[in-house]
């Protein structure tokens, strides 16, 4: 039996039904993405004066992946038209193109968060604070430690156990003045290596999503939006391959299908152009 309205239009909304489809998804998408969005705006305006981090992230990054975002989008279209005029092998090319952004967007974000994972606010027993990168570490504990460690007064503490180390720590980083410097560090401002004592650390954490409420809404928001394109990407490749002979026997489901995963590449571009300046840029 086959199945009504899979290629050709529905009378009564002027669509095929992998259409409606997909924008009724999408209109749940956004009452997704738009209910974290606003948990946002109320979370910073709700945040202390001169509290709210600024300057934390790579603007250059992420402005690169808006761009790879929006060239993506410019060659799903592309793909789309030429499968519409029976250009097959451009298709192909287009779309191939559509995967290597979305592979690109995906490593580039890969570096922000390893950035993100290394790097260390450390508050010294006699109050002071360092802030940078971890460079080294040298200890008489495992390595695994370092991504999420937890120090109090100079002891390192995990696996239901409490050790007291004599190494040191190596960063690249500055000492902020307080913490509203450090909510807002001067752009540009010159680092410089900085050694430490364990024995000399009151509290130590990376700027991982446990970090504040910042860093958790931001590893939240982008966080989804990465599983989103993966999802895109899988989805515009088992079209762009293992699919393909689709479109020698029916054509113009084919191009529907092309088209649908198009749509939904479209959402996830758009969504990315309200988090970038969200993000990175207020």
């Amino acid at each position: 039996m086959e199945i009504p309205y899979a290629v050709k239009p529905r009378p009564d909304t002027g669509l095929y039904n992998a259409k409606v489809g997909i924008w009724l998804f999408l209109a749940s998408e956004v009452m997704l993405f738009g209910a974290l969005f606003c948990s946002y705006i109320l979370l910073r305006v709700n945040a202390p004066e001169g509290l709210w981090p600024h300057h934390w992230l790579n603007i250059w990054l992420g402005m690169t992946n808006t761009i790879v975002l929006i060239f993506s989008s410019v060659t799903v279209v592309l793909a789309w038209a030429s499968l519409k005029m029976g250009q097959f092998n451009r298709y192909k090319l287009y779309q191939g193109i559509t995967l290597l952004c979305a592979l690109t967007f995906l490593a580039i974000k890969s570096v922000e968060y390893r950035d993100k994972f290394i790097h260390y606010k450390v508050v010294l027993s006699d109050g002071r604070i360092a802030d940078g990168h971890l460079q080294k570490a040298e200890t008489t504990l495992p390595v695994s430690w370092r991504l999420q460690p937890v120090i109090v007064d100079g002891h390192l503490q995990g696996g239901g156990q409490t050790a007291t180390n004599t190494g040191r720590l190596v960063l690249e980083g500055w000492w902020p003045n307080d913490e509203a410097a450090l909510m807002n560090p001067p752009l540009g401002h010159e680092t410089q290596r900085i050694e430490i004592p364990v024995k000399q650390i009151k509290f130590m954490e990376n700027y991982g999503p446990w970090h504040n409420t910042y860093t958790a809404i931001y590893f939240t928001l982008t966080g989804l939006h990465a599983l989103h394109v993966v999802a895109g990407a899988i989805v515009i490749f088992a079209i762009w391959g293992p699919l393909a002979k689709v479109w020698e026997r029916d054509p113009e489901r084919y191009i529907n299908r092309v088209e649908v995963s198009g749509l939904f590449w479209h959402f996830v571009d758009l969504v990315w152009i309200f988090l970038f300046p969200v993000l990175y840029l207020l």
